[in-house]
């Protein structure tokens, strides 16, 4: 029984020198750009914090009326791709640096050679989503009676919800790690559930703040 168990156990991965060599510079780049991406909380912050205000001067209440429905939706959606285009653009820099130092990473598994270029693409999509003009979309939509919502929020609502970044699950890493590699992805995992808690907490305050700014119903 018990070699017939170990007969049946998958194989170990086996851990190249290429294995060994981007597993290190992953974890050494995710853990920069995770670093820096918590040091641009607050400037993030300040920056959504203005443009609610310039929404408050420009647009104030302008959805007054608006259904509370699932139609409506993509306009809400639409707000918070306005509050991710803000807080990933002021981490463009560090996203840039780190797509450049992981772009030609590959492993003899397929699948974390996969799942990082997506992490990577993800990432780049939501540091260059264009910052919608709340003001004019919701007038529009306010102008048909709150019944068609521009063509331009729909595809930019399809397009942001379509974007998920996942980082490369750890058990995937394990086997080619070596050295600092497992403490380094301790303190990765660290500064990005700091970075989640703040999306919650903080995201959600904005995102309320901001439909109440505008008026929406949502």
């Amino acid at each position: 029984m018990a070699a017939l168990a170990l007969a049946a156990a998958p194989a170990p991965a086996i851990a190249s020198p290429q294995d060994i060599a981007a597993t290190h510079a992953y974890i050494e780049a995710n853990y920069a750009l995770a670093k820096a991406s918590v040091a641009r909380i607050a400037p993030a912050q300040a920056k959504i914090e203005h443009f609610n205000g310039v929404l408050a001067n420009e647009c104030p209440l302008i959805g007054i009326g608006s259904p509370e429905n699932e139609a409506s939706q993509p306009v809400s959606h639409e707000v918070a791709a306005a509050l991710w285009s803000l807080e990933y653009g002021t981490a463009a820099g560090p996203i840039r640096t780190f797509l450049n130092a992981t772009g030609r990473l590959r492993w003899s598994n397929g699948a974390i050679t996969r799942t990082a270029k997506r992490y990577a693409s993800d990432l780049h999509q939501l540091a260059t989503v264009p910052l919608p003009n709340l003001c004019a979309d919701v007038r529009s939509w306010k102008a048909s009676g709150f019944q068609v919502i521009p063509a331009a929020v729909v595809s930019l609502v399809q397009r942001v919800d379509a974007i998920e970044p996942k980082t490369i699950p750890p058990r995937l890493l394990s086997p080619y790690e070596r050295g600092a590699d497992a403490s380094i992805l301790a303190r990765t995992k660290g500064l990005e559930t700091k970075l989640e808690e703040n999306e919650f907490i903080v995201g959600q305050k904005d995102w309320n703040q901001v439909l109440e700014t505008l008026g929406l119903n949502m």
